[in-house]
């Protein structure tokens, strides 16, 4: 990952189906409720990731097309206070509130992405990245490519090649093996 990318970096956004997600949506009903549920599949070696990034600093967001209950869980789990799921203004306007409220520029920002949804989104912020699923139009845009699939990790791929891009990573791993986890 190119440092001066890297380093101008304050907040990460993040799509959620084929990025935190492998993109699967399993859809049901609940009996009781005679409502539809969704539900999604998240990778433990994310969450660390997203919380290796916040320690270092950065205001990590979820940007997704599409409007899910299990995604505002995962988000609460992890301290995620910028969320946009499904925002009929789209991505772009959505991640524009969120950097204007964080005081951010578009430079500021690196987002993660994998489908069309993310091109409007990566041709404006200063690094923008694609896991290695992405479609063509995106990994072309893409200053960063990572190797691992959606759902399997990509956050964490990201996330620290972003952290040692910075010479962050050590520290952060230093801090977590000395106290097991992060305190605060």
């Amino acid at each position: 990952m190119d440092r001066r990318l890297a380093e101008s970096v304050r907040f990460v956004s993040l799509d959620v189906d084929g990025v935190l997600t492998d993109g699967s949506i399993w859809v049901g009903a609940d009996s009781a409720l005679s409502a539809p549920r969704d539900l999604r599949r998240f990778h433990a070696l994310d969450g660390l990731a997203i919380r290796m990034m916040q320690r270092a600093g950065f205001v990590v967001a979820f940007l997704s097309g599409k409007r899910s209950a299990a995604v505002r869980l995962r988000a609460r789990e992890l301290d995620i206070a910028e969320v946009s799921l499904g925002s009929r203004k789209g991505k772009l306007s959505a991640l524009r509130g969120m950097l204007a409220r964080r005081g951010c520029t578009w430079d500021q920002a690196a987002h993660l992405g994998d489908d069309l949804t993310d091109l409007a989104v990566m041709e404006r912020v200063g690094l923008p990245a694609a896991v290695v699923g992405a479609v063509p139009e995106v990994r072309a845009a893409a200053a960063w490519v990572g190797t691992v699939p959606g759902g399997e990790g990509a956050v964490r791929e990201f996330a620290e090649a972003l952290l040692v891009a910075r010479g962050e990573w050590d520290r952060l791993v230093t801090e977590f093996r000395e106290g097991g986890r992060f305190a605060g």
